[in-house]
């Protein structure tokens, strides 16, 4: 076999089809779309549209509930951690944060920080600086030695509301 002999499977190329180029070819005149109706008319988009009854889409029942206020955390196991600083890949004397963490290859997404989950084995003594961390992994790195450094709360969007509306009150008196 040579280069210049090798082809595609017979059939693994399809050309397309040059509609509306004369009656001789097959698909002349109307281009396979029929006589008249709203399908035969371009700009058409007819997706879930089943002739007004139903449609499968809005028939099936919904479950679940997307919460727009949910944060987005990108987990993080100590055990994993540990492996990283036995690995040489995490420097266990500087502080361990998002981005650390996310150059170890170990913190994948999580636009709103790292959550510390505690599962696996941890012995090393290091300081972390996340957004947030579970009761357990907590314990397990006090125990260790190390510390966790978590950021001051914010208020949230009701107590934000209240302070304006008092604020807005007392102005008001003034």
């Amino acid at each position: 076999m040579k280069l210049n002999d090798i082809r595609d499977n017979a059939g693994a190329r399809k050309t397309r089809i040059r509609v509306g180029r004369g009656i001789g070819s097959g698909k002349g005149k109307t281009s396979g779309r029929g006589q008249k109706g709203q399908k035969s008319r371009s700009g058409v988009a007819i997706k879930g549209f089943e002739g007004g009854q139903m449609p499968l889409h809005m028939r099936l029942p919904k479950r679940g509930f997307n919460n727009p206020f949910g944060k987005d955390y990108a987990e993080v196991n100590l055990g994993m951690v540990q492996k990283l600083i036995d690995a040489g890949k995490l420097d266990a004397k500087a502080v361990i944060d998002h981005a650390a963490l996310q150059a170890a290859g170990v913190a994948r997404g999580g636009k709103d920080g790292v959550r510390l989950l505690g599962k696996g084995e941890f012995t090393a003594k290091v300081k972390f600086a996340v957004a947030g961390v579970s009761k357990g992994a907590q314990a397990a790195v006090e125990k260790a030695g190390g510390s966790v450094e978590l950021p001051a709360p914010q208020p949230s969007e009701h107590e934000k509301k209240l302070a304006r509306r008092d604020a807005n009150k007392a102005a008001a008196k003034k």
